[in-house]
């Protein structure tokens, strides 16, 4: 189903959406808006995915294991000394 509506742009983006139209890429304005909030949607959806996603590993985090101050010094310096030996250097 098609709405009529009444839109503002800029000189620069009813000039790029014309161009768009004068050659060829595209039948009318209409569907140059069209697609325009076709993809802007799309983007809306995926940062939305992608922030709720990020959101999950947070929680997870926050509800998971904890790491002491000292366990985790403790792991550093082992991680430390496995790469100073693996590349051969003294301390």
């Amino acid at each position: 189903m098609s709405v009529k509506s009444s839109i503002s742009l800029t000189d620069q983006q009813d000039a790029f959406a014309r161009s768009l139209v004068e050659t060829g890429r595209y039948s009318s304005l209409s569907s140059v808006l069209q697609q325009g909030l076709e993809l802007l949607r799309q983007k809306t959806e995926t940062e939305s995915a992608e922030t709720e996603g990020l959101r999950t590993l947070i929680q997870r985090r926050v509800d998971g294991p904890k790491v002491s101050a000292k366990d985790m010094e403790e792991r550093i310096e082992s991680m430390i000394e496995r790469k100073r030996r693996a590349l051969r250097v003294d301390p």
